[in-house]
Parts: structure tokens; sequence; C-alpha cells
């Protein structure tokens, strides 16, 4: 038998179904999951952060800040744009990015829910 599921059916019918209703739909689960992937990746979370604490940055200081080279950068930085979590400017030829909106709150609750799991894993010593 395995751990991580029923060995008898145990429905509660007016419950599921009541949730079954309400259930977040397919396109907006496949986008939140896509936006969420998007910061999964450390390089794009610590880049994330930089825009962050920095604002608008182009990708040769963001290169430098993260010790990755510039075309890896840019890559990771395209993601971001194209999930909508960074925006992006050409000045001449520097090109700077900033953090969305949408980047900037989904950053902030991916590191809000980090630090509390951090600070229930440290009162648990």
């Amino acid at each position: 038998m395995a751990e991580d599921r029923c060995d008898v059916l145990c429905l509660d019918v007016p419950k599921a179904e009541r949730l079954r209703r309400r259930r977040l739909p397919a396109a907006a689960a496949a986008a939140a999951a896509s936006r969420a992937r998007a910061l999964a990746d450390p390089t794009r979370l610590s880049l994330a952060a930089s825009l962050r604490e920095g604002g608008e940055l182009c990708v040769c200081d963001l290169a430098w800040i993260s010790g990755r080279p510039q075309n890896l950068v840019s890559h990771h930085l395209r993601a971001l744009k194209r999930e909508g979590l960074a925006a992006s400017r050409r000045d001449g030829k520097i090109v700077f990015y900033s953090l969305t909106d949408v980047g900037a709150d989904l950053l902030d609750s991916v590191l809000e829910a980090m630090a509390v799991s951090q600070s229930v894993i440290a009162a648990a010593r």
C-alpha cells in the first residue's frame, strides 16, 4: 500500500463538489505555474532580487552583480520578461531591465515564504 494515498474511497461529496466548482481554471493554473517556474531558477531569482534592490539595471550591471556571463544573464532576463515579471527598455546601445509590479509581488511572496519557513525551522531547533 502506498503511503501517499487513501486505501479506501472516502469522498466527502458535498465538500468535494463545492471545491470542484470553485477550482482554479486550467488556463489560470497554467499561467500561474509558468510564472512561478520563471522564479524557480536560482539565477533568475537572484537577478529578480537584484532588480528589486537596484531598481532599473543594465544587463552589464546584472552580469557583474551575478558573476555570470552577459549572454546567460540576457537569456534569464528574457525568460522573466516573457512571463511578465520584468520589463526592458533600450537606451542607445544599452538595455535596461526592471521588475514589473507583478514580478515584485511574486518575488516578495517567494522570499517572504522562505523567510517564514526558515524562522519555523530555526524555532524548531
